[in-house]
């Protein structure tokens, strides 16, 4: 691929924006931006690992309030699945005409 004047402007911007960043960053300013967004991060790491953690009791829960919602609003909902797929259901229930 022929670099061309386009691709060696894209070039030369991304370097004057690294060196204009890089002099940002030695300024007082600079450093404590750098140490907020070290901090946002660490809190951020902190949020994502907590999550993680609570990810399997969330999606049980959630789980449990989907079946509960369906057979409340669905009540023939299991029934229909089985005959959808085939299976036969373990104690009929009698269906009503949709």
């Amino acid at each position: 691929m022929p670099v061309n004047a386009k691709h060696l402007a894209t070039f030369i911007l991304g370097a004057a924006a690294g060196v204009a960043l890089n002099k940002y960053a030695q300024t007082e300013d600079g450093q404590k931006l750098m140490a907020d967004l070290k901090e946002k991060g660490m809190q951020l790491k902190t949020e994502a690992e907590g999550a993680i953690d609570n990810a399997p009791e969330y999606f049980e829960k959630l789980k449990t309030q989907l079946a509960e919602m369906l057979k409340t609003n669905f009540p023939n909902a299991e029934a229909t699945i089985d005959d959808v797929l085939g299976k036969k259901p373990d104690s009929p229930e009698p269906t009503s005409p949709v």
